[in-house]
C-alpha cells in the first residue's frame, strides 16, 4: 500500500516492465543524470542492483532514510528495491553497471559470496589500483555490451566478475582469501530476505517462515546471525520498519494508515513498535525528516 507512492522503474525514467533474466546494462553517468539537471528523484528498482562509478565530482546518495556525501573516486552500491536518488555536483564523471537479481544469482552460485556486495546500500572507496581495475572492467563492459561476437556473453561475464570481485574485496566483504560466511548460508538468509518483502506485512512466526524455506527455526537462527548479524525475528521487524520509514517520508499517509499498510491493526501498538525500533515516534521521525547525512 505504502509502497505504491513511490516510483518503480525499469531504468530510471523508464516504465517498470519485467526484467530479464540475463540483464546487464551500462551507461556514463550523465547519460540520465545531465538531462535531469543532476538531480535523480527518489525511486526504486524492483528486480535490478546498481553499482556507480563515480570517477571525478560528487554529491549526495540518498538511500532510503540515509544520506551518504560523496566524493570521487568512490563506488555507490544500490540494492534491489531500495528507495534511492542522487544530487550529483555538475560534471560529475563517472558510470552505471545494472544487473538483473537472478543474473547476480546465477554469478554467485558459481562464486559464492558475490551477492554480499549489494547486502545493504553503501560507499566504497577504493585505492588507487582497484579503481584502475574497475574502471577497465567498465569499460570493457560497455565495449562488449555495444556489438555481438562470438564468446559475447562469457566476455561480459568476465567484465562483470572483474568489476565484482574487486568491488567485494573493496567493501571488506571478503576475509582471508575467503568468503565471510559459507555459501549455503548466504543462499538460506537470500531466500529469507525475499519471503519476508514478499511477506512481512502478515506478520508470520518465524516457524512458518523456517517451514516455508524447508529448514528449521534453529538452523535459520545460525545463519541470519551468521549473515546478518541479527535473529530472524529482527530482520523481519527491520524490513517493517524499512517500509514504515519509506510512507513517513515519501507518502502523506496517517501515522494509522501506515500501520495498517505494514499489518498493524491497532494503531498505539505500531507506535509503540515503531517508537522502540528507532527511538523516535512516527510523527517526529516524519518532521525531523529522517537520519542526517552520514560523512564518508
Amino acid at each position: 500500500m505504502a509502497a505504491t507512492a513511490i516510483p518503480s522503474f525499469y531504468l530510471y525514467g523508464e516504465p517498470h516492465r519485467a526484467v530479464g533474466d540475463g540483464f546487464v546494462h551500462a551507461e556514463r553517468l550523465d547519460d540520465r543524470s545531465r538531462p535531469h539537471e543532476w538531480t535523480i528523484l527518489p525511486h526504486a528498482h524492483a528486480d535490478l542492483v546498481q553499482l556507480f562509478l563515480l570517477e571525478q565530482g560528487g554529491g549526495v546518495m540518498r538511500a532510503e532514510a540515509e544520506s551518504f556525501a560523496v566524493t570521487a573516486p568512490a563506488l555507490l552500491i544500490v540494492p534491489a528495491g531500495i528507495v534511492h536518488g542522487f544530487e550529483w555536483h555538475h560534471e560529475s564523471e563517472g558510470a552505471v553497471v545494472t544487473l538483473s537479481v537472478r543474473h547476480l544469482a546465477l554469478l554467485d552460485s558459481r562464486y559464492p559470496g558475490l551477492s554480499a556486495i549489494f547486502d545493504r546500500a553503501g560507499v566504497v572507496h577504493p585505492d588507487d589500483a582497484a579503481m584502475a581495475v574497475i574502471g577497465a572492467g567498465v569499460a570493457a563492459l560497455m565495449r562488449e555490451l555495444g556489438w555481438s561476437a562470438p564468446g559475447h556473453g562469457a566476455a561480459v561475464d568476465a567484465a562483470l566478475l572483474t568489476i565484482l570481485v574487486e568491488t567485494f574485496r573493496a567493501a571488506g566483504v571478503m576475509r582471508d582469501g575467503a568468503p565471510a560466511t559459507p555459501g549455503h548460508y548466504h543462499s538460506l538468509v537470500a531466500r529469507f530476505r525475499a519471503r519476508i518483502d514478499e511477506r512481512f506485512r502478515l506478520r508470520e512466526p518465524i516457524s512458518v517462515h523456517a517451514e516455508a524455506l524447508g529448514t528449521s527455526e534453529s538452523r535459520l537462527r545460525v545463519a541470519c546471525a551468521r549473515v546478518a548479524a541479527l535473529s530472524p525475528a529482527a530482520m523481519l521487524d527491520q524490513r517493517a520498519i524499512l517500509d514504515a520509514k519509506r510512507a513517513l517520508l515519501y507518502t502523506h499517509l496517517s501515522v494509522a494508515e501506515v500501520g495498517y499498510a505494514i499489518g498493524f491493526a491497532d494503531p498505539a501498538y505500531f507506535t509503540r513498535f515503531f517508537t522502540r525500533h528507532t527511538g523516535l515516534s512516527p510523527r517526529a521521525y516524519r518532521q525531523g525528516g529522517g537520519a542526517g547525512t552520514i560523512q564518508p
